[in-house]
C-alpha cells in the first residue's frame, strides 16, 4: 500500500493456515534450501515446480499461472531479474522466515518466504533489505538536541508491537500524533528503499514541539502469525494498532490527552475515515496521499503507469497487465462468503473494503482534518485530492494543501516520478513538516 513501490506491496499474504501434516519426511527440511529452490524456480520460469512445496491453501491462492503474473509484476516494477545475493533465516514463533536479498535491474529487495513447521511454503512477499542503502542522515530541519526518544510497546498480548516515542524537550504537556503506515509490512520508519519518511516526520515534528509515536506494522512484526486470523481485514492489519497507539499516548505523562492526532500516509490515509469512526477521542486527522478510489483500481493504474515509463509496453507487460485486469474484475465481483485470495490478499480483505469510499466516508468525521497531496505522486495521483475537496466542500475545519514537485513520499524531485527515484536518498520536504506542525499547534484543545 514496500519494499514494492506500489500502494499494495504485499504480493501474497502469509496463508499459513492449519493443515493436516504430510507423510513423514525422509530427512529434515532445510528452510533456506526450500526457499531458495522456490525462488530459483520462479526465476527460471518453472512455475509448476515452484508450487510443489506449497501448503494446500497456498496452492489455491497461487497456482502456476498466478506465480507467473507475480514474477512478471516484480520485473515490471524493479526491472529484469539479475541474481540472488544472499539468504538469511529468521524465526517467528513456529514459523521459519527466509529473506533472500535479490538484485533486479533497478532495485535490490528482500524476497520473503514464510514456511510452516512442516517446511511448506505458506506466504511470499517482499520487504526492503534491512541493510540496504546509505546510513540515514537527518534533514537540516531536524534539531536533535530538541527532543528525546524512548522505546515503547503498542498494544498488549499476542499482537503487541514495538515502537518509538519521540518527545520534545521541555515541560509539556505536548500535542502528539500517531503515524499510520501505507500498505505492506512496513517498519516504524516506513522505510522505502533509501528513504525513511516516518523518521523524517517524527524528528522534524518533535523539533517543532509535537510528540510523535511510530511503530512496527503488525504485518511486519507478526506476519506469519497473522495467517491464523480468519477473515483478515484492514481492522487487524492497521486499525486495531492505531487505537492502541492513541490510547497509549493519552495515558503517557507529558502528553496532552486532548491533543492526540492521527496522521495516515497512503493506505493509512485512505483508512482515516475508518479510524475516525472508531477513535472518538482523537483531536483531528492528517491525510497524506489519501486514495479516494478503490484500492484495486489504484493497483492497476500504478502497474500500467510503470509499464509505460520507458515509452513502450512489451508483450510480456501486456500479458501481465491483462492478468491484472482480470484480478481486478474478480475483486469487483466478489460475493459475501467468498474465500481464497485475489490480488495477493484474502477475499475477506476486499469484501471488507467493498463500497468503501474514503472521501465520502470522511463526511461523518466532524473533527478537523488536514489533507495533503504531492503533485508528482503517481501512486495516489492528484485527482484523488479533488475527490476529497468535492466531498468535504464547505467544511471550515478541513484544510487542503498540495505541493508541486513532491512525490508519493512527499520528497522533492523533478520530471516524471517513477520507482527508480525511491532508490535515491531523500527527505520529506520541510514545508510539509512545517505545515503539519503549524496545523497541530494551532488547534484549540477540545473542551472537557
Amino acid at each position: 500500500m514496500k519494499r514494492a513501490v506500489l500502494c499494495l506491496t504485499l504480493l501474497l499474504p502469509s496463508t499459513l493456515a492449519a493443515q493436516a501434516p504430510p507423510a513423514a519426511l525422509t530427512r529434515p527440511v532445510d528452510p533456506t534450501e526450500t526457499a531458495t529452490r522456490f525462488l530459483d524456480q520462479l526465476a527460471s520460469g518453472n512455475y509448476q515446480a515452484a508450487t510443489a512445496s506449497f501448503t494446500e491453501t497456498m496452492k489455491g491462492a497461487a497456482p502456476p499461472e498466478k506465480l507467473a503474473e507475480i514474477w512478471a509484476d516484480l520485473q515490471v516494477r524493479f526491472g529484469t531479474y539479475k541474481k540472488r545475493l544472499s539468504a538469511r533465516l529468521e524465526k517467528q514463533g513456529p514459523y521459519d522466515i527466509v529473506l533472500a536479498t535479490t538484485e533486479f535491474e533497478r532495485a535490490t529487495v528482500d524476497l520473503r518466504v514464510a514456511m510452516d513447521g512442516e517446511g511448506r511454503i505458506g506466504g511470499f512477499f517482499i520487504v526492503p533489505p534491512k541493510a540496504a542503502g546509505p546510513e540515514y542522515t537527518p534533514p537540516a530541519y531536524v534539531k536533535k538536541d530538541s527532543f528525546r526518544e524512548r522505546e515503547v510497546t503498542v498494544g498488549t498480548g499476542d499482537w503487541a508491537v514495538p515502537g518509538t516515542l519521540t518527545v520534545p524537550v521541555g515541560k509539556g504537556p505536548f500535542p502528539a500524533v500517531v503515524l499510520v503506515h501505507g500498505s505492506g509490512p512496513n517498519d516504524r520508519d516506513e522505510t522505502v528503499e533509501a528513504s525513511k519518511p516516518f523518521r523524517d516526520l517524527a524528528w522534524g515534528l518533535a523539533s517543532r514541539g509535537v510528540a510523535v509515536l511510530r511503530y512496527e506494522k503488525r504485518t511486519r512484526q507478526h506476519g506469519a502469525k497473522l495467517a491464523s486470523v480468519a477473515d483478515f481485514t484492514v481492522q487487524q492489519e492497521t486499525v486495531d494498532d492505531v487505537l492502541a497507539a492513541t490510547a497509549l499516548l493519552r495515558g503517557t505523562e507529558g502528553i496532552d490527552p486532548k491533543r492526540v492526532y492521527v496522521l495516515g500516509h497512503s493506505l493509512g490515509a485512505m483508512l482515516v475515515p475508518r479510524i475516525g469512526q472508531r477513535e472518538a477521542q482523537a483531536a483531528g486527522f492528517i491525510v497524506m496521499a489519501g486514495a479516494a478510489r478503490p484500492l484495486e483500481d489504484l493497483i492497476l493504474e500504478q502497474v500500467t503507469y510503470i509499464a509505460s515509463l520507458d515509452g513502450t509496453v512489451s508483450d510480456a507487460e501486456k500479458k501481465q497487465l491483462e492478468g491484472l485486469r482480470q484480478e481486478v474484475a474478480k475483486v469487483k465481483t466478489l460475493e459475501p462468503g467468498a474465500t481464497g485470495s485475489v490480488l495477493g490478499a484474502p477475499a475477506s480483505y476486499w469484501l471488507d473494503l467493498k463500497g468503501y469510499h474514503p472521501a465520502e466516508a470522511a463526511k461523518s468525521i466532524d473533527r478537523p482534518m488536514l489533507i495533503l497531496q504531492g503533485e508528482r505522486d503517481y501512486q495516489v495521483t492528484p485527482d484523488n485530492l479533488d475527490a476529497w475537496k468535492k466531498a468535504l466542500a464547505g467544511r471550515a475545519n478541513v484544510t487542503f494543501k498540495s505541493y508541486p514537485g513532491l512525490n508519493h513520499l512527499f520528497i522533492e524531485g523533478q520530471g516524471k516520478s517513477g520507482p527508480e527515484e525511491y532508490q535515491k536518498p531523500g527527505h520529506v520536504a520541510e514545508a510539509v513538516v512545517a505545515d503539519v506542525a503549524e496545523w497541530i499547534l494551532g488547534r484549540v484543545p477540545a473542551k472537557p
